[in-house]
Formats: C-alpha cells, structure tokens, sequence
C-alpha cells in the first residue's frame, strides 16, 4: 500500500475541456511527480449512466485510491453498450480524475482539491462533437439534461476551490497550477513547481523623461479591468525634507500579463484570480498575505532608487479589524482588493526619470516596447495623442449628497464618546460619519476618472491614489502615510492628528497654521496617537529601536494643514511582515485609544461598516518592502448595473475631553471639502 495520494477533482459540464486540461496538468506535473489519470467517461454505463457511473467511481476508484490501495474497476464498452474489460488505475503521488460527477457529493469527503472548468453553452456543444462525432450527437440533449438535474440537487460549481473559463487557448493549465498554489492542502504537494516559480527575473529599463503621469496611466492601463495608480501628485520641489520623501514615487500598474493576478477578500474567504482561473480559500486575510508577502523574493536593480520592486497593490479596508481585536462586521465593499502586478511603471519626480519594469516572461519585451512608446509619447513636448475614452468621458450633473448623520445626530455621538471618555473606557474616540449620493443614472454611469483627474488637480496629496478593481473605483487624495516598512526592515509611521482650513487671504492662513500649531488640544490628540503607534510598532520592533523623529510637525496642503508626527523603528530578522502591519491595523489616528476598546466603541456609536474607508492604500513588495497610506479623503464609487452607481466619502476626526460638538462637526466639513468641491458638490445640510 502507497502513501495516500494528493486527489485533485476536474469536474465540469460536458465540452467544457476537462480532458484536455487534466492531460496538459498531469504533463505539467510529471516533470516533477510521479501522477495518475483517470476518466469517468470510461466508467460510465452508458448514455444513461451518469448517476451509476458515478456511484461506480466513488466505490471502486476513489476510494481504494484515497487509501493509497490500486484501484481495480471495470470499464464501459461504448461500441458494444455493456461492461469492457477489467482496468487498473495505480496510486501516485498527484492522481487527477476528471469528468462530469469527479466531484460529485459522495465524492467530496475523498478529494484534496476540487476544480471546476466551463464554456459557454455553445463552445462546450461544439466542443463535444468535435471530439466525439455523430457517436454523441443523438445523446447530446439526453446527457444534458442528466447533468442538469445532477447539478440542480448537488451544487459543485459552489464547492469547488477552483474556477477556469476554458477558452481552449492553451492558458488553462498554467492558470490553474498558478491558482493550486493558494490551496493548503495541495501547495505541498507541488512544492518543486513553486519553486521554480520563484526563480523570478526582474527586468528594469530606466528612461530619462518626464511623461504627463495621467495620460500615460490612461494610455497603458485605461483599458484594464483592475489597475491602481499610486500618484504622488504633491510636486516635491521646495517641501520640507520629509514631505518630498513622500512626493517622490508614483507607481502605475495592472494585473495583465503572465504574471497578473487579482485577490478580493471579504469576511474570512480570498478569492484570487490568475488569468481564467479563480481560486477560492477560508481563513484570515493577514495569514494569506503572510505567505505570498514578506520574503525578499527579488533585489532592486543596480541605481534604482524606490522600494517598490513589483508586487501587490491595493487597498485593506478598515473591517479587516477583525482579525486585530475588532469585532466581526461586513461591508457592502470587499475588505480588501489587491492585484498582482508583474509588470509597471514607476515615476521619479525627484529625478525626472521613468523606470519600466517586469518579471521575464514570454511577452516582457513587447510589453517594454508599449511602455517604452507610452512614455515617449507622454513627455512633454510630445505630438498630441488622441484623447482616451477614459479621460473625455462626459460626467453626470453634480451629484447631491447625503450624511448618515444630521449635524444634530454628530454632534450627540460626540457628548455620547465624551462621555465614554468621562467614565475611564478611553481617552480619545476617532469618530466618523459617511456621506453619501446615488448619481442619475446613464449610459456609461458615474465615470470615477475625470472625478480623479480634477480631486487630484484641486487637492495634490502625497498619497493620492486612483485604484480600480472591475465595478469599484477608489480615488484618493490621503496626505498620511500609516506603515512604512523597507526592505532592510526599517519601519515608519507618520500619523496626521490635527486639522485647519486653508484661507486664501495669506494674513488668515497664517494665523490658521499657528493656531493649530499651538493648540493644546491637538498636540494632545496627537501625542496620545503617537504613544499609540508606538506600542504598535514595539510588538515586531528591535527592543530599543522605537523612536519618535518628529512631533507634532505641521505640514500645509492645498486645502488643509495638518499636524504630523513620525514614529521610527527596525523590524526584528525573521519575523512576518504581514503579522508587523496587522499589528498596527487599523491606523491609530483612525481609531483612538486604546485602540481595541476604542473600535467596540465606535461600533456601538457608528452603527455601519466604514468600508474601504479608514483602512489602507499602498503596496506590498517583492523585496519585503511595503508603503501604506491611510485611507482618508477617499471617494468610493461602487457600480451597481445599468449604469447606477454609488458614492460614498467618509470623514471623521478625534474626540477628547476637550473637543465641543460644534467644533467636531466643522472638523469632518473641512476635511470633506476637498473632495466635494472636485464633484461640484456641497456638503449636506442639517
């Protein structure tokens, strides 16, 4: 008796390519594994056996296999419509069985891993016939409608762990082997194909030129589905030191390629996406991010001078708090979007130049050349290129929106968290409120990319960002970055605590920025963030490495200043990234403190999901780098069909002993202003 195999089920509907895609997997695999191959069609006991043939293979294939024992069965004559000869199928390390019913419910408890091809109605008929002659076609609707009622009471598309369109491309295999990885009780078994897969090659092509970062997002990713755009739109030159560090890197990316893939994670379930291919799996988002994150799988090339070396990017939103001390609350958005980019372009505003970069793959040197020719034509001096779609998209009447909370309604949560504050439960209460509009629908929807164009021409940020994942867009002008860690293991916070209206008379600006430079009140909100932070930081920190490098800073934006402080210190060798950010998530300066006791709290008082809102934006490295803004003057458009669509914008400020209703209320309409005013929009009244 040999080992128990790894089972791995390809079931589907018939001319879906299931037979086709367990051949390529088994070649694929037997590179580097000893694999068996079975076939339910030669089990089946005829054009009306789909149940028995089931039955059949359950009993007398699986099960013996499962146990590591050969199976013998008896096989189907389909030229002399009765029992065939005696067949026997040897376990192996990987076995694949594959045909309609391979993973039938009776057939589940015995599986590893459970994949689920389909086509269209009509590719899977055209499919069959060709593969099968006028032998199948006389059954065809017979054996359809023996799937279809098999299908009506046992519902295997839900249960499998991977989807594959099958185009009939030949992309199907490599999508699902890439997809398999994900599967923990698959991924050790193919261990020798991951490796390999890691053997990554970064090319990178530096190009001394200053391209229009918006028409070349447009021209290399305006068509794609998922792409993210993080835009230091802030121009560095003449900011403090610290703030042209922020403002110096923008990176544009998608999820094309050999290499893209796509992940959305809500409540406990990633669902990653890889060409055609989706992979579903349970368990906490940090986990999974652990394990695709945080090992320094490639180096920078030689002179390149940003952290970002290729990776994830995407948002966290702010209900992944559940699995930091939050309680368990579901939002209407994912908690979190990432796409994979194994291809981009990085902006270095400090020196003028653009890096193209991309993992070698079959099509890294036409995707160069597109880039390259991207570039070119984006510079300045370049011959006008046609406008993209994305860009001249007429825009809707300025949408009217709506707060969740009437200024009467605040202003009592405010007393309500003072009062907690009063009775010892925390002494700081990040609270906030969402607005909120439903755009007259049309026949292209709300268009989230002019919005962005004109919220980051108003409102320049050093973490802008415009991220768009199929139906939702997110289009950001945060000035605060929540975590940085680079790839040598130095980590930074810089939270924001502290706000103040821009005026354009200079005199009344002035005396703005020194109020809120001397205002007790605010460097308390931030000191007690700051105090906050640090402990976040000292739970993955070199003992002794923490430190604050600067207080209570004040910085000036185009509509707001803000105070700023930075936090300081050096990750312990060995131990998990992911873990390092979930244990500062969610941003202190978006909770309070403590900050566990705190977010119950601001459940209880805020009574819905915050959303993409107060989680993250940023990226996550192949080096082990990561750069991380809070998610604040964000604007989330969520598509909802036949050209609706929903807005929303979020906004907040920190409560203390100190704070009055009326002040706290004016907070969250200046710091809404900004985005509004880009909308044409006003806040709300009452």
């Amino acid at each position: 008796m040999s080992p128990a195999p790894v089972i791995i089920a390809i079931d589907g509907r018939s001319g879906s390519g299931k037979t086709t895609l367990a051949i390529e997997l088994a070649a694929r695999l037997r590179e580097h594994h000893k694999v068996s191959l079975f076939h339910l069609e030669d089990i089946y006991p005829g054009w009306n056996g789909l149940a028995a043939g089931i039955e059949r293979y359950v009993t007398t294939v699986l099960s013996p296999l499962r146990r590591g024992e050969n199976a013998e069965w008896v096989s189907w004559d389909w030229e002399r419509h009765y029992d065939g000869e005696a067949r026997t199928t040897r376990p192996a390390e990987i076995v694949l069985v594959e045909g309609v019913g391979a993973a039938a419910a009776a057939a589940a408890p015995l599986l590893d891993a459970v994949i689920w091809a389909d086509s269209s109605d009509a590719d899977r008929r055209a499919r069959a016939l060709a593969r099968d002659g006028d032998t199948y076609e006389p059954f065809w609707d017979q054996w359809a409608a023996q799937e279809a009622e098999w299908l009506a009471a046992d519902d295997v598309p839900a249960r499998a762990d991977v989807h594959v369109l099958n185009l009939a491309d030949g992309t199907a295999p490599d999508d699902v082997l890439q997809a398999l990885q994900y599967l923990p009780a698959v991924a050790p078994a193919l261990l020798p194909e991951l490796a390999a897969r890691r053997g990554l090659q970064l090319l990178a092509e530096r190009i001394q030129a200053q391209p229009e970062p918006a028409q070349l997002f447009a021209a290399l990713f305006g068509g794609s589905p998922n792409a993210v755009w993080l835009d230091s739109s802030l121009d560095p030159a003449g900011l403090a030191p610290e703030a042209a560090e922020r403002s110096r890197f923008s990176i544009l990316a998608d999820d094309g390629g050999r290499f893209g893939q796509a992940v959305r994670h809500s409540s406990g379930r990633t669902r990653v996406s890889t060409g055609q291919a989706t992979v579903t799996t349970d368990g906490p988002f940090f986990r999974w991010l652990d394990g695709v994150w945080g090992r320094r799988a490639l180096r920078a090339p030689e002179a390149y001078p940003c952290e970002f070396t290729l990776g994830w990017l995407g948002y966290l939103g702010y209900e992944l708090k559940r699995e930091t001390g939050g309680t368990d609350v579901t939002a209407a958005t994912p908690d979190a979007c990432l796409i994979f980019a194994g291809r981009a372009v990085v902006l270095d505003h400090a020196e003028g130049t653009a890096w193209l970069l991309t993992l070698d793959a079959p099509d890294a040197g036409d995707w160069l050349g597109a880039a390259r020719t991207a570039v070119t034509a984006a510079a300045p001096g370049a011959a006008p290129a046609a406008p993209a779609r994305r860009v001249s998209a007429p825009q809707p009447a300025a949408p009217r929106f709506a707060a969740r909370d009437t200024e009467a309604g605040y202003k009592a949560k405010v007393t309500e968290a003072q009062r907690e504050i009063a009775e010892g439960n925390t002494y700081e209460v990040c609270l906030t409120t969402v607005l909120t509009a439903a755009p007259p629908a049309g026949p292209q929807g709300m268009d989230p990319w002019p919005a962005y164009l004109d919220l980051r021409r108003r409102n320049p940020a050093p973490f802008a960002s415009f991220l768009r994942f199929g139906e939702l867009a997110v289009a950001s002008t945060s000035p605060e970055r929540f975590l940085q860690i680079a790839a040598d293991g130095r980590m930074r916070a810089e939270p924001i605590k502290g706000t103040r209206r821009r005026d354009p008379e200079p005199g009344t600006d002035a005396a703005l920025r020194e109020e809120l430079e001397s205002s007790a009140k605010d460097r308390a909100e931030n000191i007690m963030i700051v105090d906050l932070l640090r402990n976040d930081l000292s739970h993955f920190a070199v003992p002794g490495s923490v430190a604050v490098s600067r207080l209570c800073a004040i910085e000036s934006y185009a509509t707001v200043h803000q105070m700023v402080s930075t936090i300081d210190a050096r990750l312990r060798p060995g131990m998990p990234r992911a873990e390092a950010v979930a244990a500062c998530f969610p941003a202190g300066s978006m909770t309070g403190a403590p900050k566990v006791s705190t977010m119950a709290i601001l459940d209880r008082l805020e009574a819905a999901p915050r959303g993409v809102y107060s989680g993250a934006i940023g990226y996550f490295s192949l080096n082990g780098a990561a750069d991380l803004a809070v998610a604040i003057r964000t604007l989330v458009v969520r598509a909802l069909g036949e050209g609706a669509a929903e807005l929303s914008l979020g906004v907040g400020g920190a409560v203390t002993a100190d704070s009055t209703p009326q002040e706290e209320y004016e907070e969250i309409r200046t710091k809404a202003f900004g985005v509004l005013s880009a909308l044409g929009a006003e806040f709300p009244q009452g």
